[in-house]
């Protein structure tokens, strides 16, 4: 048993040399031996391509206004593991996290096959979650959706939002394919809903359901009320995520309450505004960043940016540094700690093929941050929004936005 979290990730961080593991069968044994397989809050299940988190969020929020104890498992975190797994709004205690991860250790000293870091950090949250008694969890897969861990765990509504190419390598080369692994959380006989979509990702949608004998919904009109998240593509998220609440069995909120926990909900990279005019987006992928160039010119009409941006090496970079070119006065290519990110020397190279706008490349991220002008946009990987929020921490004028 762990008795100090930096020891459990220590360890918990060292599962991932057990990569992506596609399957269930694995964690339906893990959420079986820790006493979890069946939980007794209704659980809301979350997939698709972009606005996973915001429409987790915005669920989560009204929830808790509306009274209920709210669980929320979402990923990656920007700064602290324990972002991933929270209560109520408050992110899962070092004390508690540790236990737990050593709960879980002990489950799985002597598997042969033992789980994925991703399973393990799942049995954690579910964990917690009984142990809290919450009301209603909302689970957002890690990738994909038909085989991903998160669909071991039975949910009373499926959501699908807005589906868009990306993870080819594992969902597939098609739309059509891509929805149907995230359209394959849709449960028998359960409610489903889904955002707008494209003919083919819809056609998909309507076959899952179809085999789930269950009728799904395309939410279609966006949520008026007012935000707590900046950006127009917001209302649809937010319309999916309320029409997701009142799919659970008795689910009961009043005006009152659905209207302060839209206001109130608080989501960190959803074009966030760190510091006066400095943006923070964690578009990483085409269909995201069609939508933040679309929100910045509409928050800041006429106005080119200094951009911080990376990305990982394997996102479709030349389509997206594209899509942000015409955004960009300059460009400002940091290294970041990551192996996942194309080296910076590569990033330059493939930006100044591509864009026009001066390139520098500073020799740290530290160094890329200290200067942040209004007109600033961070943007690309996690792993970069991450590193910078930790950086920032101590600034004076930094507005940490709390999950």
């Amino acid at each position: 048993m762990f008795t100090e979290l930096a020891e459990a990730l220590d360890w918990l961080y060292a599962t991932q040399v057990f990569g992506i593991k596609l399957g269930l069968d694995g964690m339906r044994r893990l959420l079986r031996e820790c006493g979890v397989s069946e939980p007794h809050a209704r659980v809301i299940h979350v997939a698709g391509t972009n606005g996973k988190g915001s429409t987790c969020a915005f669920a989560e929020s009204v929830a808790r206004a509306a009274g209920y104890t709210t669980g929320l498992f979402t990923s990656p975190h920007l700064v602290a593991f324990n972002e991933r797994i929270r209560v109520n709004g408050q992110d899962i205690a070092d004390a508690d996290a540790a236990r737990l991860i050593g709960k879980v250790k002990d489950t799985i000293a002597d598997w042969e096959t033992p789980p994925t870091f991703f399973e393990i950090v799942l049995a954690v949250a579910m964990l917690h979650f009984a142990e809290r008694a919450v009301d209603i969890i909302i689970l957002e897969t890690g990738m994909g959706g038909r085989l991903d861990a998160t669909n071991a765990v039975p949910k009373d509504v499926a959501v699908i939002t807005p589906v868009g190419m990306d993870h080819m390598q594992y969902l597939g080369d098609t739309l059509y394919e891509i929805a149907g692994e995230k359209a394959a959380i849709i449960a028998w006989h359960r409610p489903a809903l889904c955002a707008p979509q494209q003919p083919e990702a819809l056609r998909a949608i309507h076959e899952a359901a179809q085999r789930m004998d269950t009728d799904y919904r395309i939410v279609s009109e966006p949520c008026e009320q007012p935000l707590g998240l900046r950006g127009s593509y917001q209302k649809m998220n937010a319309a999916l995520a309320l029409a997701a609440l009142h799919a659970l069995p008795h689910f009961l909120c009043s005006a009152e309450e659905e209207a302060r926990g839209l206001a109130e909900v608080r989501w960190p990279a959803r074009f966030e505004e760190i510091l006066p005019g400095v943006i923070m987006d964690g578009a990483h992928n085409p269909p995201a960043i069609r939508v933040l160039v679309e929100t910045w010119k509409k928050e800041y009409p006429g106005t080119k940016a200094r951009c911080i941006y990376a990305g990982s090496a394997d996102k479709a970079l030349d389509e997206v540094i594209g899509l942000l070119s015409p955004l960009v006065a300059e460009w400002v290519l940091p290294p970041v700690q990551s192996p996942r990110i194309l080296p910076q020397d590569e990033m330059a190279a493939k930006v100044r093929a591509i864009s026009n706008a001066p390139v520098s490349t500073p020799a740290t991220l530290e160094e890329a941050l200290q200067h942040l002008t209004p007109g600033t946009l961070l943007c690309g990987s996690f792993f970069l929004l991450g590193e910078a929020k930790a950086i920032l921490a101590n600034r004076p004028d930094y507005r940490s936005t709390k999950q």
